[in-house]
């Protein structure tokens, strides 16, 4: 059974950067895509970015693209959403996901999700 760990969430200052971590346990970040989602109080989950890391491909929702990258340490079995530029708007639970087969965007598809970790970005 996969079991995924998010940590880093922090309260940052708009225009500021953040790392978070997302650490498997019970099977390799190369075996699965992953996904990264977000929620915001009272919003459905929205789809941040996924990551085929067996095509070294990836997809970013347009409101990202340019500021977070999605990146992994395989011999830590870890993988990082490293944020840059942070708006107000970011403010969310991040969420880390795994799935064997599917990267997209619909957070229904994925098997393994990970409990959260809170990111708020001040004005």
């Amino acid at each position: 059974q996969v079991q995924l760990v998010e940590s880093g969430g922090a309260l940052v200052q708009a225009g500021g950067s953040l790392r978070l971590s997302c650490a498997a346990s019970g099977g390799t970040f190369s075996a699965f895509r992953m996904g990264w989602f977000r929620q915001a109080p009272g919003k459905e989950r929205e789809f941040v970015g996924a990551k085929n890391w067996g095509a070294a491909r990836t997809t970013y929702t347009d409101s990202v693209k340019g500021r977070f990258t999605i990146s992994r340490d395989s011999a830590k079995n870890t993988a990082y959403l490293q944020m840059s530029s942070l708006k107000p708007e970011d403010t969310a639970v991040y969420y880390c996901a795994a799935d064997r087969t599917y990267w997209g965007p619909d957070p229904r598809e994925y098997d393994y999700w990970g409990q959260g970790t809170q990111v708020t970005v001040s004005s």
